[in-house]
């Protein structure tokens, strides 16, 4: 068995799609419908940038989705998939290659939500920070002593790997904490380069707005299953599915435990779809065992196109 995975924010890379533009009709006819769907031209921001503009949250996260969905479409990868799941904004994704969203209502969710998290974390300062080499219950241990003291937040927002988990609170209280995390045992305690305090409780003003047009998309049942960041179990039905992907946004993404879940219903095979290589590591931390690969660049395109391994 096979699944496929897409990545979230992070992953973005100037340049990302151009030279499946050049390459391929099918991906400048998606980048066309892209920046008509969004409203201006999203497709440049990708191609030149600057990183500085790709980085924010606005514009990394639909500009993600069309890189994943247009090597959907150019590989039909997706028809040979046993199963799919993202991380955090990569869940869009991997219900558009199941077949829940078309590719239109999947961009118009996803720049809803990245406008929302922009705002959200404009509004409510909130940060990140990467916490390597702790027991993952040490972390939720000590985010829950932290959570809450004087109306701060700080909780495990990404469970990412073993011993790799993300915490997110607000912005100023959790930087006077990182030390707490560093006397606990941890390797490496880093804040991220992100605009707030994502997968947290932080980001509340956002739920409802999107839950609302969630609610108003139509979703399909999924063709073959979604692995959900906050149940880390396979899902199909299209309510279940529109619950999960609602409550995403303020729940911890249960990555290790998703990728666990696929190795004991039989998944051996992984293969990472969209820029990077960040999802093909955490496989190789969370599953050592496993077959990893992934499809990025039009070389990649092409070589799947000869060989036709998933």
């Amino acid at each position: 068995m096979n699944a496929l995975l897409f990545a979230g924010q992070g992953s973005q890379y100037v340049g990302m799609t151009r030279d499946l533009a050049d390459a391929y009709d099918v991906a400048r006819q998606r980048l066309q419908l892209a920046d008509e769907t969004v409203g201006y031209a999203l497709s440049d921001i990708m191609w030149n940038g600057p990183a500085e503009r790709l980085t924010e949250t606005r514009y990394t996260q639909p500009a993600l989705f069309v890189h994943e969905a247009i090597i959907l479409d150019l590989t039909g990868i997706a028809t040979r998939a046993s199963c799919v799941a993202g991380h955090s904004l990569g869940e869009y994704s991997a219900l558009y290659a199941a077949g829940v969203l078309t590719f239109t209502d999947a961009l118009s969710l996803v720049q809803l939500r990245a406008n929302l998290m922009f705002d959200a974390g404009s509004q409510t300062p909130g940060t990140m920070a990467a916490v390597v080499g702790l027991d993952d219950d040490v972390v939720t241990e000590l985010c829950r002593e932290l959570d809450g003291v004087d109306g701060h937040r700080l909780v495990a927002a990404n469970f990412n790997a073993p011993g790799q988990v993300v915490i997110s609170g607000s912005a100023d209280y959790l930087r006077s904490n990182l030390g707490r995390f560093k006397e606990a045992g941890a390797k490496i305690v880093k804040e991220l380069q992100v605009s707030g305090a994502f997968h947290s409780p932080l980001l509340k003003s956002a739920e409802t707005p999107l839950a609302e047009r969630i609610a108003a998309t139509p979703f399909e049942d999924a063709r073959i299953p979604v692995y959900a960041n906050v149940t880390a179990s396979p899902l199909s039905k299209a309510d279940d599915l529109k619950q999960a992907i609602t409550r995403q946004l303020t729940a911890p993404v249960l990555w290790t435990a998703s990728l666990r879940g696929m190795w004991q219903d039989g998944v051996r095979t992984y293969t990472e779809i969209g820029p990077g290589k960040v999802l093909q590591g955490l496989v190789k931390r969370t599953l050592p065992e496993a077959t990893v690969s992934g499809i990025d660049t039009a070389a990649d395109v092409s070589g799947f196109s000869t060989t036709g391994d998933v």
